[in-house]
């Protein structure tokens, strides 16, 4: 049989040769050319371009996207050492390599040396003609020649390295790097380099994993035919020899799964380019497993790491184990509705902070209060008094928050959630004085933008996951100076035991029932949420933030950075003196109760409320006040303006565009507050 295809080779060779050019070239040209645009996975990769998913294409296969220069040299030497060494010189076949290999087989009566180019393996590859039919040889000969008359060399060889076969569902030289080596193929050793070169000669019987004798046998031979051209010299070669084998696949990456899956169903594409950090998304997610080992039957774990500065996200963990079905593991707990518990207080309290009404060493009540029909308690079902701001938000207080929020209004607590980019859902009707406590849906994504908006100086932060997204035009969710109170109250919290005071500010929340444990925290730089809890909502008996998730926000700051970027110095127009100095309105909170019954208190005449004000150059604002007593404090977005002054209209100055909340406070602590917005336009 073998002395048979021999005759037939140099028969086929004598009957091109006698054909004729012209004859030849009509044939070649008439080649059905098939697609040659091959169908790879849809990759998601990370800020730096690695692999953090893949999707097999539709027949199940792994045949990941690759160019000639992201594959390290030394393989493309070693691969033309061994396959086609005159692959840049001849015109698709090799007709001195096919001559030899007729004659050598007629001489010995077996096949010595084969006569396949890289470019009549493309051929096969594409068309999946196999190797065993002549006719098929013959097809694959046709279709190099026309190949090399439609692409260049380095097209051929870009598309072997998308097709060459390495066993079971791999293809190509990129996904096999990642089966046996984990890695990109960039920067793989000579060994390596050479057992990836021998396996698409025999894909399935030199697996490493099945076949290991076979695939060494194989990759040695690679090898010495390398060093006997001259590729190797005998230290690289005896380096490279002793090298020992995969002996298993390794899993492709899997990081970031539910927000892979997400991005790829809302922008089809083959390949998205994300903002997460592989390294740091590989230790959160490691993490959040560590997070629930040993706890409540069910327990489950999310995290969320952002840069402030640009909206990033860093890393996104939808739960701690993807693939656990018990678990619900397929739940994105980053974008699931739920109780935030006590997290939204540092927001209530800066919106206090924004509107005159408190400062961090004003003094608060802290007893039992009745809101109507509301009357909620602490947590520990304890009263402390009359405390100051910073010491009542850094120990949660309720009733303190709550008493706030009725100042405010929950509709103001809900517009400055909307402001932020968070979408509050709420169980039916009007927005309570239960939002204050948790009484509202929010999801986890939503609250990081909210402490991405603190840990800004109140700036809206557009968080994102795609590169390229552009940021939103500026917005302002609160002012400067109530953000950085925020920021100096949380970093005096207590860190949990054994956790270090290195000055992170951060806030827990649980949310009723023990259904939602939660911790939020920021330094200079980075933004960090935690949440544990049951998928299906169930409680979690014993579940605190202050307990379960806080340590694990420590511990994320610790994997992330060495040491935690300093939180910035006051902004102009902070107070940082103690309660003695605060002007009188200050010091102690009063409930402004209904302002209607009261009709000497103070209102701002001008500008009105809601207001759009157009800027002009030169010109100041001057604000008028009616009724109330003077002297006047003036408060412009939480930084006061104008103290003891007994005149009605106050000069605010040339004023820079944006929202504003002006704020007036009379000798006897009544207030009056408007929110209107100053036009460039």
């Amino acid at each position: 049989m073998i002395r048979a295809r021999s005759y037939l080779t140099l028969a086929l060779l004598l009957f091109l040769a006698a054909w004729g050019r012209d004859k030849v070239d009509e044939w070649v040209d008439a080649t059905v050319i098939p697609p040659l645009v091959p169908v790879t996975s849809v990759e998601v990769v990370d800020r730096n371009g690695v692999l953090l998913r893949a999707y097999t294409v539709e027949d199940g296969r792994w045949r990941l996207p690759v160019s000639l220069a992201e594959v390290d040299p030394e393989f493309i030497e070693l691969l033309l050492s061994f396959e086609d060494r005159r692959f840049y010189d001849h015109p698709g076949v090799d007709f001195r390599a096919l001559a030899r290999a007729g004659a050598q087989a007629l001489r010995n009566g077996r096949i010595v040396s084969g006569a396949s180019t890289i470019t009549m393996q493309v051929a096969r590859l594409l068309e999946d003609s196999g190797t065993g039919s002549w006719r098929g040889k013959i097809r694959q000969i046709r279709l190099a020649l026309a190949l090399e008359r439609i692409l260049t060399k380095d097209q051929i060889l870009t598309l072997y390295l998308h097709l060459a076969p390495y066993g079971g569902n791999i293809e190509g030289i990129r996904a096999a790097s990642f089966t046996w080596f984990g890695q990109e193929p960039a920067q793989l050793t000579t060994a390596e380099a050479a057992l990836l070169v021998a396996i698409p000669q025999a894909p399935n019987s030199r697996r490493p994993d099945r076949n290991p004798d076979n695939a060494h046998i194989a990759r040695d031979r690679v090898l010495a035919r390398a060093h006997g051209f001259g590729v190797l010299d005998a230290e690289e070669l005896a380096w490279a020899l002793a090298e020992p084998l995969p002996l298993r696949r390794n899993d492709f990456p899997l990081l970031a799964p539910h927000l892979a899956d997400r991005i790829i169903i809302e922008n089809p594409g083959q390949h998205h380019a994300l903002t997460l950090d592989a390294t740091v998304q590989a230790q959160m997610e490691a993490l959040a497993l560590s997070a629930i080992e040993g706890q409540a039957l069910g327990l489950n774990a999310a995290i969320m790491v952002m840069d402030h500065h640009t909206g990033a996200v860093l890393a996104t963990v939808g739960s701690a184990e993807y693939s656990d079905t018990p678990l619900q593991g397929f739940v994105d707990m980053t974008q699931a509705l739920r109780s935030p518990g006590s997290t939204l207080k540092p927001l209530i309290f800066g919106l206090g902070f924004e509107a005159g009404l408190i400062h961090p060493e004003t003094q608060i009540e802290d007893r039992p209060t009745r809101f109507g029909s509301y009357a909620p308690q602490n947590f520990d079902n304890q009263f402390r008094g009359e405390l100051s701001v910073r010491n009542a938000l850094q120990a949660s207080l309720n009733i303190p928050a709550v008493t706030l929020l009725e100042e405010l209004g929950p509709a103001e607590l809900m517009n400055r959630m909307r402001r932020a980019g968070m979408d509050p859902q709420l169980p039916a009707g009007q927005p309570g004085l239960a939002i204050a406590l948790g009484g509202v849906g929010l999801t986890m994504e939503d609250l990081m933008r909210l402490y991405g908006s603190l840990a800004a100086g109140g700036e809206l932060v557009p968080l994102h996951y795609r590169q390229g997204d552009t940021a939103s035009a500026p917005v302002q969710v609160l002012s400067p100076v109530a953000s950085w109170y925020i920021g100096d109250i949380l970093a005096g919290v207590v860190p949990p035991a054994n956790a270090p005071r290195n000055g992170l500010a951060f806030k827990t929340g649980t949310s009723y029932g023990h259904r939602d444990a939660w911790a939020f925290g920021y330094d200079g730089q980075h933004v960090v949420g935690i949440w544990l809890g049951r998928a299906d909502g169930a409680s979690v008996p014993g579940a605190f933030g202050a307990d379960l998730a806080a340590p694990i926000l420590f511990e994320a700051f610790s994997r992330i950075t060495p040491r935690l970027d300093p939180l910035p110095p006051p902004p102009p127009g902070a107070l940082t003196v103690p309660h003695a100095e605060l002007p009188v309105p200050l010091r102690r909170f009063a409930p402004r109760g209904d302002p209607l019954i009261d009709v000497n208190a103070p209102e701002i005449a001008f500008p009105p409320e809601g207001a759009i004000l157009a800027q002009q150059p030169g010109l100041p604002l001057i604000a008028r006040v009616d009724r109330g007593a003077p002297p006047y404090t003036w408060l412009w977005n939480g930084r006061p303006v104008g103290i003891g002054l007994r005149e009605r209209e106050v000069d605010l100055g040339e004023p820079e565009a944006g929202f504003i909340d002006l704020t007036v406070i009379d000798s006897t602590g009544r207030v009056a507050t408007v929110f209107f917005e100053i036009s460039a336009r």
